[in-house]
């Protein structure tokens, strides 16, 4: 275990000190004033007119591609101006991501997903993963010693200059503090990000109020209202301190050993804009199958699949148990956030997203993940009515599209056949199930479940994560005296589980 850290003289964790005379106020402040409130104005103005001018533009070049498809008949013909089009709007996309940063990044790592979005997409956009411009270091330096109320040397033996990596609302540096003898990851806030990020938001909620009244029959705004709120607890490291040690405390005490590792936070180092805690050694995901490779092992081969299968069934357990027994989880699992460590142990980074949910939704997506797995057309039916998820149905067979929507949300595996789940296609259910209001509450969980549906493409492994989370499902409803022994439900599954024992070769 590192050592903790004790400054010369104790302060609370998020005290600001300083050892400098504070020098008398100019007397031109009001001017000084107005003129950072005009430059605030006026980078806002800027920085939303780039927004819509490059939105308005991918969008447009869409629009004018599905009318030119109609008048082909041909299908390979279609298809390779789709392809031709998605290529194109793949630059741009990038070209906005990378340019604005902020906010951007973060849609860059839940839109570019191989079950969600076109392959030239996914292609370019999944190499933004912690490729944010990086705070110079003497301003990083600054950040430490005002937040930490000591000298830059005073509190590190060594301090590596080039950040890990880079994200929207912060960087990570590798470094050692004095008296110690293991590495520690030093997370700096990013100064100035917290007005850009905001501007980005109100820009994204208007761009998706108008996608939601044209094209896309969902409640998209809900989901950015949410966003909006979970953004602002990003800039909070106090906070995602303590959410760090909350999950880690709970997949310890409720398992012989943890699915998934979670950095030790270093006492006494910890403020609103800096947080250092424990430095995990590992293979980022992304980097998995180079990594395999390296090592003589066949990517492709059966040693690298059960390694595979082991990391994706780990990661799914954890989220598993936060989400159905704790109610409270880690809420951004983007590839970024994901380390593989020795014998494929997996780290899980970055709990500044997190979300808490109230026991009515936790016990309500409980009851629906029965649904999913029983093919319950019924219950889900049931289930959407519980959670809040208001709906309007344009086609006969309702039931079985508010099934299929729910899987499409909620669950991992893709149907045969399919390689991605696209909201404008012909047959998905949001074409015939139009979703009007989504509570803000299951926002986290449904961005949750995205992201480890990418990921499990992204191994090539088609996954239920509704499969593998039915016994805590059950076990959350049975707690709460919802389920009892005598369930159809439940004896149905122990009928199939001593057969699968019975009969297995």
């Amino acid at each position: 275990m590192i050592p903790c850290f004790a400054s010369s003289t104790p302060k609370s964790s998020n005290t600001r000190t300083s050892t400098k005379p504070v020098p008398p106020p100019p007397l031109h402040l009001p001017l000084q004033d107005l003129q950072q409130s005009l430059s605030s104005h006026l980078r806002s103005f800027h920085r939303s007119f780039q927004f819509w001018v490059r939105a308005v533009d991918i969008y447009t070049t869409y629009k004018v591609c599905q009318l030119r498809v109609r008048f082909v008949n041909d299908v390979e013909k279609q298809t390779l101006m789709w392809e031709r089009q998605h290529e194109l709007a793949a630059d741009k996309v990038y070209s906005l991501c990378s340019e604005l940063g902020g906010l951007f990044l973060k849609a860059a790592q839940l839109i570019g997903k191989p079950d969600l979005a076109p392959a030239a997409w996914v292609k370019r956009l999944v190499t933004l993963c912690d490729q944010a411009p990086a705070t110079p270091f003497e301003v990083v330096q600054s950040v430490l010693e005002e937040e930490l109320g000591q000298s830059f040397d005073e509190i590190f033996e060594r301090f590596d200059v080039v950040p890990i990596g880079s994200a929207s609302i912060a960087q990570v540096h590798r470094a050692r503090v004095k008296g110690t003898n293991a590495d520690v990851a030093v997370k700096v806030q990013h100064p100035g990000v917290h007005e850009l990020m905001m501007t980005d938001i109100h820009n994204l909620q208007s761009f998706v109020l108008f996608l939601q009244k044209t094209d896309i029959k969902f409640d998209l705004f809900s989901p950015a209202k949410e966003l909006e709120k979970q953004i602002g607890y990003e800039f909070d490291f106090l906070r995602e301190t303590d959410a760090m040690q909350r999950i880690r405390q709970f997949l310890h005490s409720n398992n012989k050993k943890a699915p998934v590792m979670v950095p030790r936070v270093i006492p006494n180092m910890s403020t609103r804009k800096v947080l250092v805690m424990e430095f995990m050694n590992g293979t980022p995901i992304l980097n998995l199958g180079d990594e395999i490779a390296k090592r003589g092992i066949d990517p492709d081969g059966r040693l690298a699949a059960a390694a595979k299968q082991k990391i994706l069934k780990s990661l799914t357990l954890a989220y598993g148990q936060m989400i159905l027994k704790s109610g409270f989880f880690h809420a951004d699992p983007h590839p970024g956030n994901i380390l593989i460590c020795k014998d494929t142990e997996v780290a899980l980074l970055d709990y500044g997203q997190v979300k808490d949910l109230p026991n009515n939704i936790q016990l309500g997506y409980a009851n629906l993940i029965l649904a999913l797995v029983d093919n319950d057309h019924s219950m889900a039916s049931q289930s959407y009515k519980e959670l809040g998820i208001e709906t309007l149905s344009t086609c006969d067979d309702e039931p079985k599209e508010l099934l299929n929507l729910a899987k499409a949300m909620f669950d991992t595996k893709l149907p045969d056949g399919v390689a991605v789940l696209s909201p404008f296609s012909d047959d998905s259910s949001l074409q015939k199930v139009a979703v009007q209001s989504f509570p803000e509450e299951l926002v986290c969980v449904l961005r949750t479940i995205q992201l480890l549906r990418g990921l499990s493409v992204g191994l090539g492994i088609n996954n239920s994560c509704a499969e593998q989370w039915r016994p805590i499902a059950e076990e959350a409803l049975y707690r709460a005296g919802r389920l009892r022994d005598d369930d159809p439900r439940r004896l149905a599954r122990k009928r199939g589980f001593l057969s699968r024992l019975l009969y297995r070769k």
